[in-house]
């Protein structure tokens, strides 16, 4: 179920950070990525199973769920890193299972992804970070790249810390640089890996309020991989929650919010108790493993 972007969305913010980017005027009915009944693992071994979402462009989309419910397996189904089992990934239209290397480079190249441990390079300053996927993909002349690089940077709070290491700055700072490399190509595209995780509240209101203004300005789709339940709902017009192995619900924030499905409630309220089972569920190669172990005693 999808909506229009900004439907249903309780979350503004009347102070937002400087964004200096030019607005981008993307149709909002263009889809960015879609997934029709999906299967989703690594090798037997099925993740998740049954999934289906769309993301528009301009649209901030939220997929949820606990560690180890498969969140990080729909983001490597999007990037083409995994092929779907059954079912179909689009990106930009395009199946990324069916596509050539070429061609899912080609689509690589539409996307901004921002890993969980933002992936600097630590031997580069912050300036030559963000730069460098312009290095890589364009022909700008160098006072083109470092005007577009100190755009970004200053649309994250950063512009001052260019010169800096990576050792020099904070956890938040870096999750911030990478953050403007993200973006640096201006992506149609932008997928976000827990983009919250080991953030302090403050940094963590400022992410997310980044999140929302660099979908806006740009007009790109947004995903964020994510089980931070109260900033993601501040921000998300979407969300799809995952879990069991299925997608258990998908709506606004407000109907989630609403939910009397017990693994729905039971994830956003942080209940202890519940149909989410303690125990990773057991897997025919544990059983494999397990009977070779078994094998060897003497």
């Amino acid at each position: 179920m999808a909506v229009s972007p900004g439907a249903g969305r309780p979350w503004a913010a009347p102070n937002l950070l400087p964004l200096p980017m030019p607005v981008h005027t993307r149709n909002s009915s263009e889809l960015a990525l879609s997934l029709e009944d999906v299967a989703l693992g690594y090798g037997d071994f099925t993740v998740l199973d049954g999934i289906s979402m769309q993301v528009h462009a301009g649209q901030v989309v939220a997929v949820m769920g606990g560690s180890g419910s498969g969140k990080t397996t729909l983001l490597r189904a999007a990037t083409g890193q995994i092929v779907a089992q059954r079912g179909s990934v689009q990106a930009f239209g395009t199946d990324v299972g069916s596509v050539s290397q070429d061609g899912l480079q080609s689509l690589r190249k539409r996307m901004g992804v921002l890993f969980q441990q933002g992936a600097l390079f630590t031997d580069l300053n912050v300036f030559e970070n963000v730069a460098f996927p312009l290095r890589e993909h364009t022909a700008l002349d160098e006072a083109e790249l470092t005007a577009r690089v100190l755009d970004k940077l200053d649309a994250v709070g950063q512009r001052t810390a260019a010169h800096l290491r990576v050792a020099e700055i904070s956890g938040g700072m870096a999750r911030r640089v990478a953050l403007a490399r993200a973006v640096v190509l201006e992506p149609e595209l932008i997928l976000y890996d827990e983009p919250f995780a080991g953030l302090d509240p403050i940094s963590m209101g400022i992410t997310a309020r980044l999140i929302r203004s660099l979908a806006d300005r740009l007009g790109c789709a947004t995903v964020l991989i994510t089980h931070d339940v109260q900033e993601s709902f501040a921000i998300a017009d979407q969300v799809y929650l995952v879990g069991q192995g299925r997608l258990a619900a998908a709506g606004t924030p407000q109907q989630l919010a609403a939910s009397q499905d017990p693994y729905v409630k039971q994830f956003l309220n942080g209940e202890p108790d519940g149909p989410v089972a303690f125990q990773y569920p057991e897997t025919p190669a544990f059983r494999a493993w397990l009977a070779q172990q078994e094998g060897r005693k003497p």
